[in-house]
């Protein structure tokens, strides 16, 4: 115990486990995610039961990976925030070789579910780009936050692009809608961080000339002549199938052809059908009687918000939008306070993360968007992310609670020394 003090810095006179300086605001928006969760899965997950056991089966298995998310954050809050950055400097660098080891043909670790061999299993199944992104949003504001002049931050900037290079190219192969937020949320740590608009920008600009180019050369060269893409590159053809998809709906929709259902847009027009007869009434058809779930293919996921607006209606979908866009007001306001400049980027990196992920996931599922896969972070079923997204909450929590605790021993040091003034009687 006198160990685990030392490292977390606590002592008899600075408890660093004093629960007055937790952040109560986070901890009610992790909350309200989780109870939100559990409804919306209660519906969703109903195709599930029919291959379970019970009908508790599917939300039972979800509550497990929930609880072991709240555990994790409840401790992590209390680590400093350096030691934080220091394990995730491990944990980055393991994910990265996994990541890389996935890319090797026939690996036996590697599981395929869905079409998407994005899973490795290791004793139990996980999602390596999840912790990755963790990791390299931790990593990534840590080499910025120690560079003190303009020389240091191209240097520090170099080599956050060299992380963020070698933690996205590996996940970009099986999962591009991943890579793309995950360089979305590198890209606004640069600009928080303050790193040269020149240096970003190229970066962004040798970016979309990648994506740009791999989707002319693709559509062109692979799938209108009907050939096939070789090995690790096969998924790319899904990737300009789905932009090829959304691009010819709205032309046609444009021109008044009729709209067909088809295998290829099946998930996305019924997804449609749910927003649509939740529109239908402000408060929606209320929680339990959605019908799209048991049409929609995996709706307890990537589609999940596609079922909460079908039950909940426009109450529901702005106040799930509120939410995510409290985090990131709560992160912006505790970092405006903070004077440790790594641990604020690191802040607004988590934050970024779980707003962006969550407006992505939203966008596509009322059909403004191509099908990405992107889950609802602390709300589609999902053991990886769920807990991904219990870390990410952690590491803010962390940092705010730091900042809180500084703030009271300050107050504390101020009352004291007033406490030494003397007190003069003017009378005598």
């Amino acid at each position: 115990m006198e160990l685990i003090n030392k490292l977390l810095g606590s002592t008899a006179n600075n408890p660093r486990f004093d629960r007055r300086y937790i952040d109560k605001t986070f901890w009610a928006l992790f909350l309200v995610l989780i109870v939100v969760s559990l409804i919306a899965l209660s519906s969703a997950t109903s195709t599930l039961v029919f291959t379970d056991d019970s009908i508790l089966g599917p939300i039972g298995h979800q509550f497990i990976f929930i609880l072991i998310g709240v555990v994790c954050a409840w401790f992590m809050q209390f680590m400093p925030s350096w030691l934080i950055r220091m394990i995730a400097y491990g944990a980055w660098g393991i994910m990265v070789l996994i990541l890389l080891s996935m890319l090797i043909p026939h690996n036996p670790f590697v599981v395929t579910l869905n079409g998407a061999g994005r899973w490795f299993k290791l004793g139990i199944a996980f999602q390596p780009s999840e912790f990755a992104k963790l990791g390299m949003v931790i990593v990534v504001a840590d080499l910025l936050s120690r560079a003190k002049t303009p020389e240091q931050m191209r240097k520090a900037f170099y080599y956050s692009l060299g992380a963020a290079a070698i933690t996205i190219l590996p996940i970009m192969v099986g999962n591009l809608s991943t890579a793309v937020l995950m360089g979305g949320v590198v890209l606004l740590i640069w600009i928080i961080a303050g790193v040269d608009w020149r240096q970003w920008g190229a970066a962004l600009l040798i970016a979309i000339t990648v994506l740009v180019s791999g989707y002319f050369i693709v559509e062109y060269a692979f799938i209108k002549p009907g050939r096939k893409l070789p090995g690790l590159l096969s998924r790319a053809t899904t990737w300009v199938s789905r932009i090829d998809d959304m691009i010819e709906e709205k032309r046609s929709k444009k021109e008044g052809d009729p709209y067909v259902i088809n295998d290829d847009n099946y998930q996305r027009s019924l997804a449609k059908v749910a927003v649509a007869r939740g529109g239908l009434s402000p408060v929606g058809v209320l929680p339990g009687n959605s019908q799209e779930r048991d049409y929609l293919p995996l709706p307890y996921a990537d589609y999940i918000f596609a079922i909460i607006v079908e039950e909940t209606g426009i109450v529901g979908a702005v106040f799930l939008i509120f939410v995510y866009l409290a985090i990131l007001f709560r992160a912006c306001y505790v970092s405006a306070r903070y004077e440790d400049h790594g641990a604020m980027v690191m802040m607004m990196g988590m934050a970024l993360m779980i707003v962006c992920q969550a407006l992505i996931s939203m966008a596509v599922s009322v059909g403004l968007g191509p099908v990405t896969g992107q889950q609802l972070p602390m709300i589609s079923k999902g053991g990886t992310s769920t807990v991904a997204t219990a870390l990410y909450f952690g590491v803010m929590m962390a940092v705010s609670r730091e900042q809180n605790q500084i703030t009271g021993m300050q107050e504390n040091a101020k009352s004291e020394s007033l406490d030494e003034i003397p007190i003069i009687d003017l009378n005598q």
